[in-house]
């Protein structure tokens, strides 16, 4: 391969532009600052991974995706979600959720961190 590749990019070797994905069928990829010519071959087995930072999201679309197991031992503690707690740092804590305010408005989720017991609440 003659492109210099980064991640799943391919960029020109003579001027470092940024080369189009090629379209169906062409055999060559030209490059629009110089006019280069790559083959589209240099596309192939490229795979491509996009990840997202948990932070990136706002806090509803957070909680959203969040997987979570409903957990019995010890009385009802809540259920066991994937949460960071903002005191120590651990990823699990006990959520409760319950309706606080007036019925047109978001409930509040309480947590508990399952290693330090810190208690910290989110509103809707």
């Amino acid at each position: 391969m003659s492109t210099h590749k980064i991640g799943s990019l391919l960029f020109c070797v003579d001027c470092g532009t940024l080369l189009a994905l090629p379209k169906d069928g062409e055999t060559n990829v030209v490059c629009e600052q110089c006019q280069r010519q790559e083959p589209a071959s240099s596309y192939e087995s490229v795979v491509t991974t996009t990840r997202s930072h948990p932070d990136a999201f706002p806090s509803a679309l957070r909680q959203k995706r969040k997987t979570q197991t409903k957990h019995h031992a010890q009385g009802d503690q809540g259920t066991l979600v994937a949460e960071k707690c903002p005191s120590c740092g651990h990823l699990e804590a006990y959520s409760k959720e319950m309706q606080l305010r007036s019925a047109d408005e978001g409930s509040t989720i309480f947590y508990n961190c399952v290693s330090c017991k810190h208690g910290w609440r989110i509103n809707n």
